[in-house]
């Protein structure tokens, strides 16, 4: 019998979520997506510290922002030597509600891409999914650069990409369940929200429906997993951004993936829902877990770009 591994892969694109390259030669995935606190993880590794090195070596006299994003392109060039699809490359999260900057600083990266030799088709600009990251989505987007919309916690937020007619979106999983287990707190039941009932799984599962009921092209990408019955519940979606350490549970258990999500099964009654700025901005502050894991997220990703500014300054010494 095949892994769950091997199954999922009979109906889903599987992607890692990882900075690990030898993870990345020994599990397969299709594409890779990187943020920054995955970056910061992998340089403070000795097997990929010379890439921190090299690039505050041969480009000294650069300021901070162009060290970061040569080093998350060099990152990205590394993993489109291992996967056969895409690398997502993020923005700094410190520019999540600035669009002009977004769009100038994704700009920066994909000409560090180009100027690589690597085609932009393989290339995703990650932004955090606010109002105005969707905005700079939807300008990279008419420009022919594609982009992942990430830190997405509710419809709403998914709608306005489509809207934007962004590539992808990376609706969160684990981070939905955690908010909702805290908040329960004593009265939260593990059985009880697990598989297809886990609030995260539950959230995933209303953007693909709404998505596939309305014809809208933009990639699903799942993301942000806490355990492999996420995982399987969630078979079936265009794609899963899976961590090593799940990766490597699901190829070392035998058994199936069946198909939990399907376009051909999606029917209802299921209704539109307006995508304008005041829409948007009212229904997500409506959604107070959506609120707080966005605000939550930005701030975590800005503390580790801060984090590592420092290991970049710190090489310049």
């Amino acid at each position: 019998m095949s892994s769950q591994l091997d199954a999922l892969r009979n109906h889903t694109t599987v992607v890692a979520d990882t900075g690990d390259f030898e993870a990345m030669k020994a599990l397969r995935p299709t594409d890779a997506t990187t943020n920054p606190s995955l970056i910061l993880k992998a340089v403070q590794q000795d097997a990929y510290r010379p890439l921190l090195e090299k690039t505050a070596r041969d480009h000294r006299g650069a300021p901070t922002a162009e060290l970061m994003d040569r080093l998350l392109v060099a990152f990205g060039r590394a993993i489109l030597d291992i996967v056969p699809g895409r690398v997502s490359t993020e923005v700094d999260a410190r520019l999540s509600f600035d669009t002009r900057a977004t769009i100038e600083r994704a700009r920066a990266l994909i000409a560090l891409y180009q100027a690589a030799g690597v085609p932009r088709e393989r290339v995703l600009i990650k932004i955090a999914s606010t109002w105005e990251g969707i905005q700079a989505a939807r300008a990279l987007q008419a420009e022919g650069v594609r982009c992942n919309l990430t830190l997405l916690f509710s419809l709403p937020q998914a709608v306005a990409c489509a809207d934007a007619r962004v590539q992808l979106i990376s609706p969160f999983v684990g981070r939905i369940y955690d908010w909702h287990k805290k908040a329960a707190g004593a009265n939260w039941v593990d059985a009880d929200n697990a598989g297809a009932r886990d609030p995260g799984v539950q959230s995933v599962t209303r953007i693909y429906q709404y998505y596939k009921r309305f014809g809208i092209a933009t990639e699903i990408m799942g993301a942000s997993f806490r355990n492999v019955g996420q995982i399987l519940a969630l078979s079936g979606c265009d794609l899963l951004t899976i961590s090593p350490e799940l990766l490597t549970q699901l190829s070392q258990t035998e058994g199936d993936a069946p198909a939990q999500l399907r376009a051909d099964a999606v029917g209802g009654d299921i209704a539109r829902i307006a995508s304008d700025e005041v829409a948007f901005r009212t229904q997500l502050n409506d959604d107070a877990m959506a609120s707080d894991k966005l605000a939550e997220g930005i701030r975590a990703f800005v503390a580790d770009a801060i984090k590592l500014d420092a290991l970049i300054e710190a090489q310049r010494a």
